[in-house]
């Protein structure tokens, strides 16, 4: 499937590889973008033209997001969108950073804090002090009248604006979009028979959470049931929070302060390990005891919460598209998916969202689209170590020789270890010497820049393409 837009550069509806091939030839269109590949008519505009508005189907996730475009019971698009996951820890790292900088007194830099967007009030549009109740000027209650935005955290926020951007660039003529608006029960996921009373007080009923950990454990360490003679009890987390633990309940244990610091940010297999190895008693009392620990762990909802919080944002911003929504739930996607014996995938549960889903599908797609969010770079000019201390600096220009990382270009080698044509995303350096990546792999290393040329610039983004899984023959 090919996007096509008229001379304005207005969506029509897309054609076949074949049909864009023979216009291409025939010198009635022109590539306009290489990835995803769009092609623009030179005699056509939307008024001279049939159009017929397909709808659009979104099935939001943590980590990727399914995507799919129907015209009635025809599938015309399948794609995936991988977002990223690396914004918080990058945040925590440039945190960890400016407040070793300034603790070193190298550069004093003022720790920002209340900068945050300035919320309006409903009643006048003026900017409202951070904090506040009442509006200086009118008196009135932001929160009362629903005008308060809801923030979310980066990581959150990215979520959003990739989906709403990736949905940009499916150049079709949008009828509908049909949602994904599922909420997950997170009490349901960590105890499935829980029902009654028990459900509706929750786990931390009538505790706070280290009274509720002292009570759990017996007031002694979960480790070593009190053989290091250290009576200092403190929270602990079974998985750090620096290799991707919780603060939830099921993931904190009350150990000493001799266990804490000797378990330090390892992961529980790790110190098992360290510990077996050991011949110290108190290291073997440990190492019966954490199993047990491990044993009353729980899986991670970090994904479910993820989803929780930002259904409302991607819906809020959905509506402001002035095209008509439908919303469904995560039940009668499953549904649908069953009653078509299609696999799981993120792009089939897209495809079965809401009740304008058919009975059945048919010209399904060979190819999924999958687009996975990069990024348009950094601007940390001094590269540093892990304690913090700088050992390089980058050049503060980020193109080079004509070339910018990111950017999609095709290498023609003529000789050496990577002879051949290559063609993928670059990454640049100063000295003229380029990376070339194909699906994410350093394919080609160390190659010089007069062999390369630019088919396509960066736009934060990577795109390649995956057979469609399907379990069953398709019906027409």
């Amino acid at each position: 499937m090919v996007f096509v837009l008229d001379k304005h550069k207005q969506p029509l509806m897309p054609c076949s590889e074949k049909r864009a091939r023979l216009l291409l030839r025939r010198g009635r269109a022109v590539v306009h973008k290489l990835a995803p590949f769009t092609i623009r008519l030179k005699d056509r505009t939307v008024g001279q033209s049939e159009v017929q508005p397909l709808q659009v189907k979104l099935d939001p996730g943590s980590k990727i997001s399914g995507v799919a475009v129907l015209r009635g019971d025809e599938v015309v698009f399948l794609g995936e969108i991988h977002h990223r996951t690396d914004i918080k820890d990058r945040l925590e790292k440039r945190r960890m950073i400016r407040r070793n900088r300034r603790n070193r007194k190298t550069r004093y830099r003022k720790p920002r804090f209340l900068n945050r967007r300035p919320e309006k009030c409903a009643g006048c549009g003026r900017n409202a002090k951070h904090g506040s109740r009442y509006c200086r000027k009118c008196g009135q209650q932001p929160k009362d009248n629903g005008y308060r935005e809801t923030r979310l955290p980066p990581s959150l926020r990215a979520r959003v604006d990739q989906v709403m951007n990736a949905s940009r660039k499916i150049r079709v003529p949008i009828g509908g979009i049909s949602m994904e608006l599922i909420r997950f029960d997170m009490q349901k996921l960590e105890n499935p028979e829980i029902s009654g009373v028990e459900y509706q007080h929750g786990t931390l009923w009538g505790y706070e959470v280290k009274e509720y950990l002292l009570q759990k454990f017996g007031h002694r360490c979960a480790y070593c049931l009190g053989e290091s003679g250290d009576p200092v009890l403190e929270v602990e987390h079974v998985v750090p929070r620096s290799r991707g633990g919780t603060d939830r309940v099921s993931n904190l244990a009350i150990a000493c302060r001799t266990c804490n610091e000797e378990k330090d940010n390892l992961m529980p297999n790790e110190w098992l390990g360290t510990l077996q190895r050991s011949k110290r008693k108190l290291d073997q009392v440990r190492a019966d005891n954490l199993p047990k620990v491990l044993g009353q762990l729980k899986a991670p909802l970090r994904d479910a919460a993820a989803v929780n919080t930002t259904r409302w944002a991607l819906y809020r911003r959905l509506l402001s598209l002035c095209i008509p929504e439908e919303v469904g739930s995560g039940g009668r996607t499953k549904w649908n998916r069953e009653r078509m014996e299609l696999p799981k995938e993120h792009y089939w549960d897209a495809a079965c969202v809401g009740e304008s889903t058919p009975e059945r599908f048919w010209n399904i797609p060979a190819w999924v689209q999958v687009w996975e969010a990069k990024g348009r770079g950094n601007r940390q000019v001094c590269r540093t170590d892990k304690h913090g201390f700088p050992i390089r600096h980058l050049s503060r220009q980020k193109r080079h020789y004509g070339f910018q990382t990111g950017d999609m270009v095709v290498a023609e080698i003529p000789r050496g270890k990577y002879a051949g044509k290559w063609r993928g995303r670059v990454t640049v350096r100063a000295s003229g010497t380029f990376d070339v990546f194909v699906r994410a792999v350093r394919a080609v290393q160390g190659v010089n820049h007069k062999y390369c040329r630019v088919l396509q610039r960066g736009d934060g983004w990577a795109y390649e393409q995956t057979r469609t899984a399907i379990a069953v023959p398709p019906h027409a």
